[in-house]
């Protein structure tokens, strides 16, 4: 299967990891030869409730009994999507009532960019150096990365770029700034956390000049911080809300959430102002139901924030110098690339699944689902030290 897995399916670095997947099942991920890998990934933050959680492959064959895609979003009234909308503003603040369903957290962000600018009539989007928004033409012009751009430019005009957690920055946004649009923790990045009210500055700066905050919680929201959206912790509440990852289950989903009078915009002048084929499918919808509601009705939240002393208080190695982070978004720092690179191939090796982050080349990506146990948590990090130990022996 690698040969054709190399010809046929197109890829997107030189060098795949290639483990070719016989099933999954909570916090495992199993090869063809039966090997059980323990997940600290969760498919890059988007299995919040593990491999096949049960009440979400139930919810998922209970929609499919009913019906699969019958018409483009926004028409038809499909019970899944319009109870996944309301039950994300009952979890909301009252101005962040109304959700548009997409199919990714890229395509949310596309949406999120056109409403700012059709809501102020204004061009011009403020984001900030070493952001990820995701790849497509809109998203990838608000990403802080010029080496991941420039061969693809020309991309959308108008965009500036401040630095994250700057406050002198904050002067660039001006009454010519439609939306200024911020990873509420800086995933790619390094997983970098706002400080010193650095949010609530420039919500303040915002309101000011009557430009729009977008908040990116595609990777920290949906109880990954501990809370049910990260902006909770820095209190800051944004205009535009888009979320995705985590919010599917394992299924593939993205949303962007505004104030109901915000989301009208997009009704008239033009009409369809933003349309999409297979967003709010219900088959997806109803997992994502049941994903929010699994989180939101347990104590995984509160958990989550308990589990991250677990990796704390298990992760220390000489060859940690930092873990960044909150809840179960975490990345430990080790002194080089290099180490990094060591540790989460022989980890693999080892039956333990490791990730890089996109631009911060000495992070190792710890996100495991929400429902891994302390002793999982506590197996893994063994596997961590281990390995750390054998590149240490080596220097």
């Amino acid at each position: 299967m690698t040969s054709e897995f190399l010809q046929y399916q197109a890829q997107t670095t030189p060098h795949p990891l290639a483990m070719e997947v016989s099933h999954a099942e909570g916090c495992y991920v199993y090869d063809t030869n039966n090997k059980a890998y323990l997940d600290f990934v969760a498919g890059v933050s988007a299995c919040s409730l593990g491999h096949r959680h049960p009440k979400v492959v139930n919810a998922i064959k209970d929609q499919l009994d009913k019906y699969m895609h019958v018409m483009v979003y926004g028409e038809y009234i499909q019970q899944p999507a319009v109870e996944l909308a309301k039950l994300l503003a009952e979890h909301l603040p009252e101005s962040l009532e109304c959700t548009y369903l997409v199919n990714s957290g890229t395509e949310a962000i596309e949406g999120a960019l056109k409403l700012a600018r059709r809501a102020t009539g204004r061009s011009q989007i403020i984001s900030a150096h070493h952001a990820y928004h995701g790849n497509t033409m809109g998203s990838m012009s608000v990403m802080g990365y010029e080496e991941r751009k420039q061969a693809f430019r020309p991309l959308i005009p108008d965009v500036h770029f401040i630095t994250f957690n700057n406050t002198d920055d904050l002067k660039q946004i001006t009454p010519k700034t439609a939306a200024v649009i911020l990873e509420t923790i800086q995933g790619g990045a390094g997983f970098i956390e706002p400080r010193n009210n650095y949010l609530t500055k420039v919500r303040t700066r915002c309101d000011e000049v009557g430009a729009l905050l977008i908040l990116d919680e595609i990777q920290p929201g949906i109880g990954r911080t501990g809370k049910l959206f990260g902006f909770e912790h820095y209190n800051c509440i944004p205009d535009i809300l888009v979320t995705g990852k985590g919010l599917g289950g394992g299924m593939p989903i993205g949303a962007f959430t505004a104030s109901r009078s915000m989301m009208h915009t997009l009704q008239n002048l033009p009409k369809l102002g933003h349309i999409t084929t297979f967003g709010g499918h219900p088959v997806i919808a109803a997992a994502a139901l049941a994903t929010v509601k699994e989180i939101t009705e347990s104590n995984l939240m509160a958990e989550a924030l308990e589990k991250e002393q677990v990796f704390r208080t298990h992760l220390v190695h000489p060859l940690i110098t930092e873990i960044r982070g909150r809840g179960l978004m975490l990345a430990a720092l080790t002194p080089s690339a290099e180490i990094t690179n060591q540790l989460i191939l022989k980890a693999q090796n080892k039956g333990l699944i490791l990730f890089w982050l996109l631009f911060e080349p000495k992070a190792v990506r710890l996100t495991p689902p929400l429902t891994i146990t302390n002793d999982e948590i506590i197996k893994g990090c063994k596997i961590i030290i281990e390995v750390l130990d054998e590149i240490s022996s080596k220097f």
